[in-house]
């Protein structure tokens, strides 16, 4: 008889093992994503996802949310609010006179190993325009789908101000700026920098630009017990440092150049920032409010592109 009960609670016992190895086998949970494999009514293998509610519940208990290595991908342009018409409409340099280039041509000196003939180039030394052929509005037109934007938030965090519905979101990060341009034009590093009309075609111009951001933002979130459908909306300003700026060029006269350089461009960076999407998706949008350059050209970058969550 003793034998007889302990057989039947073995037997119990590797019954309810084996049911749940089946169920472990069948039920797979990544975070708050539960998937179930059963079978139809033909006998293959279905799937079925639903959202663990109890899991964003616990997650409500926590004020303080992080990510890490949350990223954008999006297109840059800029609004230009340049003066063309005014004669010193490019200075980098505030004491540049407009007589200093008048009438004159421009040869690039020796530098980073290549020297390059720019006579004959129409010259805007960011400064003194020149009367004959000056340098236009359209000269600094982009090429909007090949102006890519990059950034790369190393951390976000949100932070829970009321029922988590309204949250403050600040993170950390790096913002890399493509500006891709439809004509001939080139930046020649110096004090100031010059940027001239360039004798050869290039099949690729560029300039990119690298911030060390930090934006801040009040966010709304529609339903924090579940985000997956949620509506959510984020407002806010952001402050930038430049970390680094170059051009690149290629032609089948110079080959590939790479010019490393600040370009007399302004150091810091201030703007509006912002954010919205319905579950896993999202937008965002940056708006600089300060120009693109230190001196003379005024234009005023923005960003638009989606937004992916990271881990």
């Amino acid at each position: 008889m003793k034998y007889k009960i302990l057989l039947s609670c073995l037997l119990v016992f590797v019954c309810s093992a084996a049911l749940a190895q089946k169920q472990a086998i069948d039920t797979i949970q990544i975070k708050g994503l539960v998937i179930i494999k059963g079978r139809n009514a033909d006998g293959k293998n279905v799937f079925r996802a639903y959202q663990d509610t109890a899991y964003a519940r616990q997650k409500l208990k926590k004020n303080l949310h992080t990510r890490w290595l949350v990223f954008d991908l999006g297109f840059n342009n800029y609004r230009d609010r340049s003066d063309y018409g005014g004669a010193m409409v490019m200075s980098l340099h505030p004491a540049a006179s407009n007589s200093s280039f008048l009438g004159t041509t421009y040869a690039s000196p020796n530098y980073y190993g290549k020297s390059f003939d720019y006579s004959g180039a129409a010259l805007n030394n960011f400064a003194p325009r020149m009367a004959s052929q000056p340098l236009s509005l359209s000269e600094f037109k982009l090429m909007p789908g090949k102006s890519v934007n990059f950034n790369l938030w190393i951390l976000m965090q949100r932070l829970n101000l009321y029922k988590h519905k309204f949250n403050l979101i600040y993170a950390a990060g790096l913002e890399m700026n493509n500006y891709r341009f439809a004509r001939n034009i080139s930046y020649v590093p110096g004090y100031p920098t010059t940027i001239i009309r360039d004798t050869v075609n290039f099949s690729k111009n560029k300039l990119f630009v690298q911030y060390l951001t930090v934006p801040l933002m009040l966010n709304y979130t529609g339903n924090p017990a579940r985000p997956n459908r949620s509506f959510k909306m984020s407002m806010g300003v952001s402050g930038g440092y430049l970390l680094k700026a170059r051009t690149k060029q290629v032609s089948e006269e110079r080959g590939k150049v790479r010019l490393t350089d600040e370009f007399s461009l302004n150091k810091w960076r201030f703007g509006l920032t912002g954010e919205i999407g319905y579950g896993p998706i999202k937008l965002y949008s940056n708006f600089a409010l300060t120009p693109l350059h230190d001196y003379g050209l005024e234009q005023y970058p923005f960003s638009v592109g989606f937004r992916f969550n990271g881990f």
